[in-house]
């Protein structure tokens, strides 16, 4: 039986797709290549969490249907740094045995995770 290998990309819509590609190339370091995109290619070891929440979980807000997390390496380094651009951060950390999570806010209102594995 053919198997999902692990996730092979990340869409959604932007009211301002310009603005919100700059916003997130800035913030986030997401250099975009001339397509509009970025393909991040996993090192050995990364780890891509795919998961179902059910209709009435609260883990994100009910208006958004998915929500992304972002790997990070150093999560206080990049949690300053949002916060010191005016981004909207929640001042909740979690931290369990997979790592430590926290969760922002970009300009159209997605509510992201922010990830750094254990």
């Amino acid at each position: 039986m053919e198997r999902v290998a692990g996730i092979g990309g990340v869409f959604f819509r932007a009211r301002d797709p310009e603005r919100l590609r700059a916003w997130y190339a800035e913030h986030l370091g997401v250099d975009l290549a001339d397509w509009g995109g970025q393909a991040f290619v996993a090192g050995e070891g990364d780890v891509t969490v795919w998961s179902i929440f059910s209709a009435g979980s609260e883990y994100f807000p009910r208006k958004q249907s998915a929500m992304l997390n972002y790997r990070v390496r150093d999560l206080d380094a990049m949690l300053a740094q949002l916060r010191a651009a005016g981004v909207d951060v929640d001042e909740k950390v979690d931290e369990d045995p997979n790592g430590r999570f926290a969760w922002a806010t970009d300009p159209e209102g997605n509510r992201f995770e922010l990830w750094e594995p254990r």
